[in-house]
């Protein structure tokens, strides 16, 4: 019978490095955090063959002693938690794996210098084995590179990605604790570029807007607000300035970035009927809770995180994500798109005259260079200027009377009609045009929301025999849990055994789904998100088309005082500035860029 026995430390550092480094990007986290730990106030990082080959990170902070060094490369060995107090831990790092799991997998090599020192110190671990070490010349602060990850290790050597992908990783990375830190000076350079630099001392409003899009400044709205001990910062963007992925959705909980399924779920629940299905917002929330509210010890990665009262956390997202978007959502995507700009910029000019123009200059040669003046018409040109300059002839009809003049109207006075689809209104600072149906459609969704049709839609419908869904034993748990949620939302669902469930009733608006393929579709949700989303999706999809169908059509003929209503309900509407699928109801082409288009700046 083999005996049991404890393991090298080698070998357990081995072991270790399997759940904290998968990649260069996740050697690089745990060296960026602990560079934010250390109270840096700038920190570069340089990677070559994106950290395949090298990756390097050098900051200013604290720095570290030779004996603090080789006490640092030890398992389970830190200073972060001055005692054993794990639930109050604030800092990025706390469990003392990181440096001697990369290490053990690497060639690494350790300088650091305290502040006030003379000198700094030396130590080069090459894959669990210390190969040198002695004095070392560099400024206080901490020097930490990395080489030949997995060197020695070719089963996972072998499934890392291309140093495209890998680059790709390590980017997003230094993005993310670039963000949760504003404060701190950020540069990545790969290779002999540099791809990012940062200056510290920035608002988190900036920093986002640098970091993830400039546009996002111009199309998003800003969140400051505080519920009990839980407080929500950030920026948010509009629903019509959305991604078709989630990859620009950074989210933060107590300045430690995190990719959390309760958040998302939060964050796609805020803009379930602002966005397409298939869209995503883009956003970055900094969420501030107690320490002894959320457990952050889930995963070596501590790219996860637990709450105390999930549900409150949720709801308290939802609600600040809505309050917010509902003071700023009237807007929509600031600036036209370049490339209709560009045809508008891109008019040909016409290398002939005109039809109508032709038989006054037929004798002209079009191949000589034409005159670099107006001047004064020749002979010819007199004997045809009755005939040139005739007064248009057509028959006079009264004119729609104008609506009175108000240039404080934020969406301005109707002008007219262009393709019986898209209102042309002129407002004080430019040009504002409104596509009628989507117009129309969200603001009809928000008066049968406000007539209580929210309510119709969820009602409950009783089946008259009720029907048994078998699922899995752990599907049914799932779904018992959620049951009474769901039976607010007007779908009765009762246990029926250890493997199967009983629908009881389902909500009106969806009374013709097979109940079998909704359960299913719920439970997928539920295992995937945490939260049954997609019955509230679908019902909000019900009342969705039901404003679809009771908005007017492109290509129905408008009056102006039909218009200039559209547009006045369109100010006073919350979330008027997209439509129920997130696209744009209005854009607006500023007088400059009109003036642009006519050369006249």
């Amino acid at each position: 019978m083999p005996q049991i026995r404890r393991l090298p430390d080698a070998l357990v550092n081995r072991i270790a490095a399997g759940e904290v480094v998968e990649r260069p990007s996740s050697a690089l986290k745990e060296l960026v955090e602990n560079a934010i730990d250390s109270g840096a106030s700038r920190i570069a990082v340089k990677l070559v063959e994106g950290g395949l080959a090298s990756l390097e990170v050098t900051d200013d902070g604290c720095g570290m002693t030779a004996d603090e060094m080789s006490l640092a490369l030890e398992r389970h060995a830190t200073s972060k938690l001055p005692d054993e107090a794990i639930e109050q831990v604030m800092t990025l790092g706390f469990r003392g794996e990181a440096l001697p799991s990369i290490a053990s997998v690497a060639r690494f090599t350790l300088e650091s210098r305290p502040q006030g020192a003379d000198t700094g110190w030396k130590r080069v671990v090459d894959h669990g084995e210390t190969t040198a070490e002695g004095p070392a010349a560099l400024p206080p602060g901490t020097r930490v590179r990395v080489e030949n990850l997995f060197g020695k290790v070719p089963a996972r050597r072998k499934f890392l990605r291309t140093p495209r992908s890998e680059y790709a990783a390590c980017k997003d990375v230094v993005q993310r604790l670039a963000m949760a830190r504003p404060d701190v000076a950020f540069t990545l350079d790969h290779g002999d570029r540099r791809i990012l630099a940062l200056q510290g001392g920035e608002t988190p409003q900036d920093r986002v807007a640098q970091i993830v899009a400039r546009e996002l400044k111009d199309n998003g709205v800003l969140l400051d607000m505080e519920r009990g001990a839980m407080r929500l910062t950030g920026v948010a963007g509009l629903p019509t300035y959305n991604r078709g992925v989630a990859d620009h959705q950074y989210l933060f909980v107590n300045g430690r970035p995190v990719k959390d399924r309760l958040l998302t779920g939060a964050v796609r629940g805020a803009y379930a009927d602002m966005l397409a299905r298939d869209r995503h917002a883009v956003l970055a929330l900094f969420l501030d809770v107690p320490a002894e509210d959320v457990d952050v010890n889930v995963h070596p990665a501590k790219t996860e995180v637990r709450f105390r009262d999930a549900q409150g956390v949720r709801g308290f997202i939802v609600s600040g994500l809505r309050q917010a978007l509902a003071t700023g959502d009237k807007r929509s995507a600031q600036s036209p798109d370049a490339g209709a700009m560009g045809r508008w910029q891109a008019e040909p000019a016409r290398e002939e005259p005109s039809p109508a123009l032709r038989s006054i200059f037929s004798g002209r040669d079009w191949t000589a260079p034409s005159p670099s003046r107006v001047s004064e018409p020749n002979e010819a040109w007199r004997g045809m200027e009755a005939d040139v300059m005739a007064a248009p002839r057509g028959r006079a009809e009264e004119a729609q009377p104008v609506a009175e003049e108000d240039r404080d109207y934020p969406l301005g006075v109707a002008r007219g009609q262009v393709a019986n689809t898209y209102i042309v209104a002129e407002a004080q600072d430019g040009l504002v045009l409104v596509d009628q149906h989507a117009a129309h459609e969200r603001l009809v969704l928000e008066r049968l929301r406000a007539a209580g049709a929210e309510d119709a839609v969820k009602r409950e419908q009783a089946l008259l025999i009720p029907e048994v869904v078998e699922l899995e034993e752990t599907a049914c748990d799932r779904l018992e849990d959620a049951a009474p949620k769901l039976a607010e939302l007007g779908l009765g669902i009762e246990r029926f055994g250890p493997s199967a469930m009983l629908v009881r009733s389902m909500p009106h608006a969806i009374a013709r789904t097979d109940p079998e393929k909704l359960l299913r579709d719920i439970d997928d949700d539920l295992a995937l998100n945490g939260e049954a989303l997609l019955l509230g999706e679908k019902l909000d999809l019900a009342l969705a088309t039901m404003a679809c169908h009771g908005s007017v059509r492109a290509g129905r003929t408008l009056r102006v005082d039909e218009m200039n209503a559209l547009l006045r309900e369109m100010e006073r509407t919350p979330r008027s500035g997209q439509c129920n699928h997130g696209r744009p109801t209005w854009v607006k082409l500023s007088m400059e860029d009109v003036e642009k288009l006519f050369g006249r700046h």
